[in-house]
């Protein structure tokens, strides 16, 4: 992983401003040549694959010369130039899920890729994730590599100091609201006075969305951003806040905060798991993972897509699938953290034993479930800069004490503003 995956929405909130360019590097899509070429280039980012299934394709692929590179910094600026110059781009490449919106109006930079086989394979795979690479006229830009169902992690033992249910399946089903859940945090916290239920709103609020069928911008390209399913998700997102169950956290005293017991609960993809253990090493054993309140919810989850100018898409799909089936998700899995797109890699022993950290929960039993129930929402290009509003006007409570109505009739107007310069309506 390149960064730090609960620094995620930052990163997007930043890519948005990239979106522009994204957009201008439409034209005519060039080409190297030869669609027979044995010699292929692969671009991704440290943690977007499998370094081992990477190196194994090299010798899976015995007749092809695939030159690989791990990308480091600002990936997306970085393919972009590649894209305009033609002759640099890579012939397969890596998309960051923040990103794939944002390059669907130019699809014909890129090969279908139901024109090279995956027409065969879309059925093994989560049709919500393919969606999210899938132009408005059908064309299929990104394989999916992995996604980020979301779920809620608590601390065992501080949960039962408070008296809360700690099973697993209890705290699903006994936690199953967001009001639910807001009620235990109010006794977890009168219980053990330092501890918090969550770590900012923003957090609650890019959940919340997650669990709907819209986002801010509609597929007419229409604002939508003030309306009903936005407001409720800005509602649940202040509750933490007005009951003193925030821990107001948008820094980087997350680490300290996630080691010492100051968070009992994190909501958060599959991904995020490795966060916990990194940071919390000495937790180890008292973390558990129960459903999300609310139902299910994505956040994140990249893609590996095909240039025009490729070399050879044929074979070049034929990597990308052999990357990515289900026996090498599980292996990505493992390794890399990198929760699979095939539903048939949760049956795999990979997903399916238990996990030291979190007292050897099954964890799939929570996460495979979520993955096949995450509502499929169209997401327009200027989505993540529209967005972006909100998630500052929200850190403005937290840091400013700033009145929440305030704060939403201020996060509105702005995204309004971006909407339109962003050319929506």
């Amino acid at each position: 992983m390149d960064l730090s995956r609960r620094r995620f929405l930052q990163a997007a909130v930043l890519t948005a401003a990239t979106a522009g360019a994204t957009a201008a590097c439409g034209g005519g899509s060039g080409s190297s040549g030869s669609k027979d070429s044995k010699n292929l280039t692969l671009w991704y980012w440290s943690g977007g694959l499998s370094d081992k299934v990477v190196a194994d394709s090299k010798k899976h692929f015995s007749d092809i010369s695939l030159k690989t590179s791990v990308v480091g910094g600002d990936f997306k600026t970085k393919l972009l130039t590649g894209l305009r110059a033609a002759q640099s781009a890579p012939d397969i490449t890596g998309v960051k899920g923040e990103d794939i919106a944002s390059f669907l109006p130019n699809a014909d930079r890129f090969i279908d890729l139901k024109t090279v086989g995956a027409d065969k394979l879309v059925p093994q795979y989560l049709s919500w994730k393919l969606k999210q690479a899938t132009s408005q006229d059908g064309k299929l830009i990104g394989f999916p590599i992995d996604i980020g169902p979301c779920a809620t992690y608590y601390r065992e033992d501080l949960f039962a100091k408070a008296g809360l249910p700690t099973d697993p399946a209890k705290v699903s089903s006994e936690l199953a609201s967001w009001d639910d859940y807001f009620k235990a945090g109010v006794e977890l916290h009168k219980a053990i006075p330092k501890t918090y239920l969550v770590n900012n709103i923003g957090s609650v609020f890019s959940m919340a969305i997650g669990q709907g069928t819209q986002r801010f911008i509609d597929e007419d390209n229409k604002f939508i951003g003030d309306q009903d399913h936005i407001r409720a998700a800005w509602l649940t997102a202040v509750k933490p806040y007005t009951l003193g169950i925030d821990a107001k956290i948008n820094d980087n005293t997350w680490n300290a905060a996630i080691s010492g017991g100051t968070l009992g609960t994190e909501i958060g993809a599959a991904w995020h798991a490795l966060d916990i253990s990194n940071a919390a090493p000495n937790t180890k054993g008292n973390w558990r993972v129960a459903s999300l309140p609310g139902g299910p919810s994505n956040l994140g989850g990249s893609f590996l897509a095909i240039p025009a100018t490729s070399g050879n898409p044929e074979e070049a799909f034929k990597i990308i699938s052999w990357i990515l089936n289900p026996e090498n998700q599980a292996r990505g899995f493992t390794d890399a953290a990198l929760f699979p797109t095939a539903p048939a890699a949760y049956k795999l022993p990979a997903l399916t034993s238990g996990d030291p950290f979190f007292g050897g929960q099954k964890t799939i039993e929570i996460f495979g479930p979520a993955a096949e129930k995450i509502p499929s929402v169209f997401e327009a290009p200027a989505d993540a800069a529209v967005s972006a509003p909100y998630f500052s006007e929200l850190t403005s409570i937290e840091a400013k004490g700033k009145d929440p109505d305030q704060a939403w009739k201020d996060a509105v107007s702005q995204a309004k503003q971006i909407a339109q310069r962003q050319g929506v309506k």
